[in-house]
């Protein structure tokens, strides 16, 4: 019988204890916006490559909310029509506020809300999540390829969901809606890099393991 994966995971980033990237989390962010993290169930069973949890450990203005249609959810209606924050949504469109060129039209605090998903899966929950769909977006201009090397990207722009989150902390930087020190924002993907360098170790091992068959014997 062949034995079940007995691993243990860390119950922070839910990543296998021995791939555990929490130790390199060495500062969180402190930040006047707020963060919601719109997580895809898919995207919350992966424990090898989903930057979703990592970018929530990283931030103390923030947090997850797993699911794909949000029309109804209890927390999102409360933070978009409560009054304490502004709203925004993360996501590129021709009408979306570019941040590196424009500035956000309030004084309140953000609440910036994030799809963590594939491209193809964030659709969907926009087009099924009616509260999010009326919503301010904002974008970013961005020539940097991801350096999520262990993942394909659908174009040579998009970013994983922690990438798109510094570029988001830098312009509100900028934009003096944030005053995170240089420092924080320089280790912010420490995390990231180290998982990314931790699972492309592991495929080389891999590939350079030469599995060998018993041979067969013959009973008479």
């Amino acid at each position: 019988m062949e034995e079940l994966d007995s691993r243990e995971n860390c119950y922070v980033c839910y990543r296998p204890v021995s791939a555990c990237v929490c130790k390199h989390i060495t500062q969180t962010v402190k930040t006047n916006t707020k963060f919601v993290i719109l997580m895809h169930p898919k995207e919350f069973r992966k424990t090898k490559n989903g930057t979703g949890h990592i970018t929530r450990n990283s931030l103390t203005n923030s947090e997850i909310l797993i699911g794909i249609d949000f029309t109804n959810n209890k927390r999102v209606n409360e933070l978009i029509n409560g009054g304490d924050y502004e709203p925004y949504l993360l996501y590129p469109h021709e009408n979306s506020i570019k941040l590196n060129t424009e500035a956000l039209p309030s004084n309140k605090k953000p609440v910036i809300f994030i799809l963590d998903s594939t491209w193809a899966c964030s659709k969907k929950m926009l087009r099924t999540s009616k509260n999010l769909q009326d919503l301010k977006k904002i974008s970013f201009l961005n020539n940097n390829s991801s350096q999520f090397k262990i993942k394909t990207q659908p174009n040579q722009y998009c970013l994983s969901t922690i990438e798109s989150t510094l570029c988001v902390l830098e312009q509100l930087n900028r934009l003096e809606v944030e005053n995170i020190k240089t420092d924080s924002l320089n280790s912010f993907l420490n995390p990231f890099e180290k998982m990314v360098d931790y699972q492309l170790k592991c495929i080389k091992e891999e590939n350079g393991f030469v599995r060998y068959k018993r041979p067969y014997k013959k009973t008479v």
